[in-house]
């Protein structure tokens, strides 16, 4: 049960009590002959009853018809009916106090029995909107599964790309993406403004202000915190030696949230000094909240699944990429995973092009080394909104890439696959470079000004 169901239970039996006082007073009149016949007390008690038996059927459909709950509900009906007979076979005096205290221990037994039997659940929301960031989010979800006074939904988010114009283009829903052992709820289905989780985790803390994607806007951090009395940002990125960009400290999301999960006590005191220029300089100190109290140090769930996925040793080599990965004599070639960025692109876009062609190239001539390529979720998106002119030149090169079939294109939603299988990191600086770490394997970072790269 929720607790907010609980309460609202025990503010129905607040009721009865002012009913029991009712009650008590007309079998007062009764007895000093200023009340007529006992037909109004009998009304009333039948009442109760009736009330009594709407919050046992509520109780039962929640928790069983063998709650202790309900068994005290059923007991107070039959002191009501037990007190209705006492009423109406009298033919003397009625000792209005004594049947005033049946009734109230019984309304007593019952409001114990809700407070103390009644176990309540959180119900906790987590709200994903890209497949591939999911690992954002999995160890606190598995954590939530796994409680068992906690009902946890996961419910991916549609999101939008923008035009160039900054308006929305095309919805993109990937409900479909995420892994078989995750139950996903449709977005449709579930209405927060009715069922008010208890908590909510969120991963886009942007809400409007993203240049190249926008979540639905029913989704945007300050409508989330209208309907949960905890909203959780859960960063969707690891910073890169405990460090991050002080445009990731000051978002609506980290605003509207009461708890932000930062993966070092460095990174959050990063954030509270952002936090704090910010406040000042846009006079508005005290907008974020308390801060120590807000920026929580606990890890990133983002390593706790690359580490969870290297210990399990669950992750093979999909049957598709194998003829990639082996040579005609069946031994494994080395597999170097390549990922390119949002960041290197946009800063480096005059030259980026020709690098990407030049590392291709050089790694298409090496028959030891096969080449898992593993471009950010969002590069095709942002090159369409942000550098259009760069468009056709990169899906000449992607396509031709994938047609040729030498090597690796891995647009699936798990980054931890590419991380796990292969034997060394190759390309932009990201946050994969920190949960590469993770794994102690080579790690090379690509130079996005010269031209060829020479690999031993």
């Amino acid at each position: 049960m929720r607790k907010a169901q609980k309460q609202e239970i025990l503010g129905a039996l607040n009721s009865l009590e002012p009913a029991h006082e009712e009650i008590r007073e007309e079998i007062r009149k009764i007895n000093c002959g200023t009340a007529p016949d006992g037909q109004r007390i009998q009304n009333m008690l039948s009442e109760c009853q009736d009330f009594a038996i709407s919050i046992g059927e509520a109780i039962e459909s929640l928790e069983g018809d063998e709650h202790a709950t309900v068994r005290c509900i059923n007991e107070y009906c039959e002191a009501v009916y037990k007190v209705f007979r006492e009423i109406s076979e009298s033919s003397g005096g009625i000792n209005e106090n004594k049947l005033y205290k049946v009734l109230c221990k019984s309304l007593i037994k019952m409001e114990n029995s809700v407070k103390n039997d009644i176990v309540v659940r959180k119900e906790v929301v987590f709200l994903p909107y890209q497949a591939s960031m999911w690992d954002s989010m999995e160890s606190v979800w598995m954590a939530a599964r796994d409680d068992e006074t906690c009902d946890a939904y996961v419910i991916p988010i549609p999101y939008y790309e923008r035009n160039l114009d900054g308006s929305l283009g095309e919805m993109h829903y990937e409900g479909d993406k995420y892994p078989d052992y995750v139950p996903v709820t449709d977005w449709q289905d579930y209405r927060m403004d009715e069922w008010k989780p208890d908590i909510i985790y969120i991963q886009n803390p942007y809400d409007e202000w993203n240049l190249v994607t926008c979540v639905h806007p029913d989704f945007f951090s300050k409508e989330l915190k209208k309907h949960t009395d905890m909203l959780v940002y859960l960063p969707y990125f690891v910073g890169i030696n405990d460090r991050i960009g002080e445009h990731f400290c000051t978002t609506p999301g980290v605003m509207y949230a009461d708890r932000v999960i930062v993966q070092s006590e460095e990174v959050k005191k990063i954030y509270i000094d952002n936090i704090r220029k910010f406040e000042k300089e846009s006079n508005c100190k005290g907008a974020f909240g308390d801060l120590d109290q807000k920026i929580l140090p606990l890890g990133s769930p983002k390593l706790d699944r690359v580490r969870r996925i290297m210990d399990s040793g669950e992750v093979e080599i999909p049957e598709e990429w194998k003829g990639v990965v082996y040579k005609a004599d069946g031994l494994r070639k080395k597999i170097i995973l390549y990922n390119t960025t949002i960041d290197a692109l946009l800063k480096h876009s005059e030259t980026y092009m020709e690098k990407l062609k030049n590392v291709l190239a050089l790694f298409r001539e090496n028959e030891e080394i096969a080449l898992l390529w593993r471009p950010h979720p969002l590069l095709v998106t942002t090159i369409k909104s942000m550098r259009p002119d760069l468009y056709q030149e990169y899906k000449k090169i992607s396509e031709a890439y994938k047609k040729e079939g030498w090597g690796i294109y891995d647009e699936s939603a798990d980054i931890d696959r590419a991380i796990v299988v292969s034997d060394a990191y190759y390309g932009d600086m990201s946050s994969v470079v920190e949960l590469y770490k993770a794994t102690g394997k080579p790690i090379m970072i690509q130079n996005c000004e010269v031209e060829m790269e020479v690999c031993h």
